[in-house]
């Protein structure tokens, strides 16, 4: 599911000359807890809630500099980085630029965990496979090939990793013995990255759920 059709686009960037008592009272209006800043029409980070309310209101941006955090994610992030970009920073506003570092707007957390948090990859227990091949020779027809052949229903699967020309796959599965998977696997020439049941990856991704939670009651 793309992304990108859940920019918000209605939240301009503040430019630097913007006095911090502009912000203050954006901040009185909305539930944001950072607000896109910007210098010269180029996106240069947030500001948070918590720092423009010990900034004095006649000061500028530009006086504030070194309180920006230069934290965005690409348009073409997948959901589980933007995720974790949002944990990361604490934030429940995520500005997106494109691959010119163009401003196109924000993500809404709580929009974002709404899509995910009750598919079966997020929530149903499961075990998690990661496999290696070169970018031209996988397809995800003969991925989910592999596993059902093996008698196991496929819960979800997407690229996790592009680099140097090679794939890793990220594969959620029910919870069943995986070794006759990884034979299988290997016999078509992937290279078994992690496989575990109910794996650590599966957990941090219920952390992050919980942590997340806690937003979607503001």
């Amino acid at each position: 599911m793309p992304l990108d059709q859940y920019i918000i686009n209605d939240l301009r960037p503040f430019d630097v000359d913007t006095e911090i008592k502009e912000l203050q009272e954006v901040f009185n209006q909305l539930t944001y807890s950072h607000i896109p800043i910007e210098k010269e029409g180029q996106y240069i980070g947030c500001l948070s809630e918590t720092d423009v309310y010990c900034f004095d209101g006649g000061e500028k941006i530009k006086d504030v500099l070194y309180a920006i955090e230069r934290f965005f994610v690409r348009q073409s992030s997948i959901w589980l980085d933007v995720l974790d970009t949002f944990a990361v920073n604490d934030s429940n506003l995520m500005p997106v630029l494109d691959e010119h570092n163009n401003y196109l707007g924000y993500y809404l957390l709580i929009d974002v965990i709404s899509l995910f948090r009750n598919t079966p990859f997020f929530s149903e227990a499961g075990g998690i496979i990661v496999i290696e091949k070169a970018y031209n020779d996988y397809s995800f027809s003969e991925v989910c090939q592999i596993v059902e052949s093996n008698n196991v229903k496929v819960l979800g699967v997407f690229v996790s990793r592009i680099k140097n020309d090679m794939a890793q796959i990220t594969i959620k599965i029910e919870n069943s013995g995986l070794s006759a998977i990884f034979e299988t696997f290997r016999r078509y020439g992937y290279t078994i990255i992690s496989g575990h049941e109910d794996d650590s990856f599966l957990k941090t991704l219920k952390d992050r759920s919980a942590y997340l939670d806690r937003y979607l009651n503001l």
